[in-house]
């Protein structure tokens, strides 16, 4: 049922060869491209500020698993 509306719609249309890509079409994707440059730019400033909570390594926590283990009561 759709696909012969869609057919029906596409026959209906004018079929001009004139139709092609516009400046302004050209101008809003650069613009959306330079804003996303800034964009990931931003991002990666704002993950460099960031810094990892001081916390006990795997093998400190591995150890501290065991003797957690070994003093639970049975």
């Amino acid at each position: 049922m759709t696909l012969g509306v869609l057919a029906a719609a596409a026959a209906s249309s004018s079929a001009s060869d004139d139709v092609s890509t516009g400046v302004i079409a050209f101008l809003i994707v650069a613009a959306m491209g330079v804003a996303l440059v800034f964009l990931l730019l931003s991002m990666n400033e704002q993950f460099r500020k960031i810094t990892p909570q001081p916390g006990p390594t795997d093998g400190e926590q591995a150890d501290e698993d065991v003797k957690a283990r070994a003093q639970a009561p049975e």
